[in-house]
């Protein structure tokens, strides 16, 4: 097992996680409300960076300039900024409850760029009270927390390893607050018929692509994994056998998937996990019929020269 790659149970910080989830909706739906919107509902997403999780720069409402709101995963603090210099601190611990946070955080957002209007029910979550009245939800760990963000600092260098040399469209490596996952897309460059007409779906969902991406556990998955899907899946997309060998498909979820577990305890988990998501995809690229030269540049090859 390597020590740089943590051991993560969901049961054992699952309050913490939930917590930690509804934090992120508030910067999520600041990004989705101010950030000039872009094709897959990408505006919407947040980033990992090395501090934690924060948004773009988005513009003021008050016209001022650009704000980034982030939650500082090492000082364990909400933190609005405004690109004049003005930086307000909101504190997560100890074991705040998400009222508190939304209700100073958003104080601050409006105090450094103006007044915004925000529904603050949560999205794509198992809870649905207001976050500004959220006192369910109070449990943060700071050590937790710190496993949880060394874990995932290590997801998002896979996936970022993974698009780097792709030639088609991709996204960069998203930090989806609905879903509280991390992922990246590629794109063949066609249009696709969205699986649903719910808002998300229908705007999220309408090309074809291969999602490579992670969580850390949830209700409906209780172990932190890799997974990979396919817009959309053709038939026998599920019987493929991926590597490495702990790879498996999940029924279910409707994903392959790779267990956190597994990949920590290989010999190499960055070399495992890099594994799996080039296998997820190239088998997805084959059976859904992408080009082949777009195909191989994801593992470095250039498409050939006509």
């Amino acid at each position: 097992m390597s020590s740089d790659w943590p051991a993560l149970p969901y049961e054992a910080w699952r309050p913490t996680c939930d917590t930690l989830h509804a934090h992120t909706q508030l910067l999520g739906k600041l990004a989705a409300k101010l950030a000039p919107p872009e094709p897959q509902l990408q505006h919407a997403a947040l980033r990992l960076s090395a501090r934690g999780w924060e948004t773009l720069p988005l513009p003021a409402p008050d016209g001022s300039g650009a704000l980034v709101v982030a939650l500082d995963l090492h000082t364990h603090e909400g933190v609005a900024e405004h690109s004049d210099g003005r930086v307000r601190r909101v504190a997560l611990a100890p074991d705040r409850p998400v009222r508190e946070v939304t209700r100073e955080l958003l104080a601050a957002v409006v105090e450094l760029g103006g007044p915004v209007e925000l529904n603050l029910t949560p999205q794509e979550t198992p809870w649905t009270r207001p976050l500004d009245e959220d006192d369910e939800h109070a449990t943060y760990d700071p050590d937790q927390v710190e496993t949880y963000f060394a874990a995932a600092t290590r997801v998002a260098l896979v996936l970022a390893a993974l698009r780097a040399p792709y030639r088609g469209r991709s996204t960069p490596v998203n930090a989806w607050w609905g879903s509280f996952d991390l992922a990246v897309n590629l794109f063949s460059g066609l249009a696709a018929k969205p699986p649903s007409d719910d808002f998300i779906m229908r705007n999220a969902m309408d090309a074809q692509e291969v999602a490579l991406g992670w969580w850390p556990g949830d209700a409906r998955y209780p172990k932190a994994a890799f997974y990979a899907y396919a817009h959309p899946a053709p038939e026998g997309f599920a019987s493929a056998t991926l590597a490495p060998d702990a790879a498996r498909w999940d029924a279910a979820l409707g994903e392959y998937v790779l267990d956190w577990d597994d990949v920590v305890a290989a010999d190499d988990p960055h070399a495992a996990a890099l594994q799996f998501a080039r296998s997820a995809f190239q088998h997805a690229c084959l059976v859904c019929g992408w080009d082949h030269g777009l195909a191989a540049s994801a593992e470095g090859i250039p498409p050939p020269v006509a």
